[in-house]
């Protein structure tokens, strides 16, 4: 329960800081990104981002198939993380749970 509490408390916090911060941005969110990948620094770290989401989406699907759900229904959560990344693992963790007990998760 205290993974699922945490992973509330930093979706929650940095859902409500995205939202600021795009709520007073002077560009869109894509012309941000590919502003970033301009310039070999910044890219490493968005392609160093976009690693982790990928694996964090590989998780997502495969914790889906361990549980016998389809796996469509993890595109909610995987289109979430393409956008912005960190929001769509940690809102999974809050909805699906991420204690292992006996080989399934734990749903309180």
């Amino acid at each position: 329960m205290g993974a699922r509490l945490t992973a509330l408390a930093l979706l929650v916090s940095f859902a409500l800081y995205t939202g600021w911060t795009m709520s007073i941005a002077d560009q869109s969110l894509a012309s941000f990104g590919l502003e970033l990948m301009s310039r070999p620094d910044t890219a490493q770290v968005v392609i160093d981002l976009y690693l982790m989401a990928g694996l964090a989406g590989v998780w997502m699907v495969q914790d889906a198939r361990s549980r016998g759900d389809s796996c469509f229904g993890v595109l909610p959560y995987l289109l979430l993380t393409l956008v912005f990344v960190s929001l769509g693992p940690l809102l999974y963790i809050v909805v699906k749970g991420s204690k292992r007990n006996g080989g399934k998760f734990d749903q309180q």
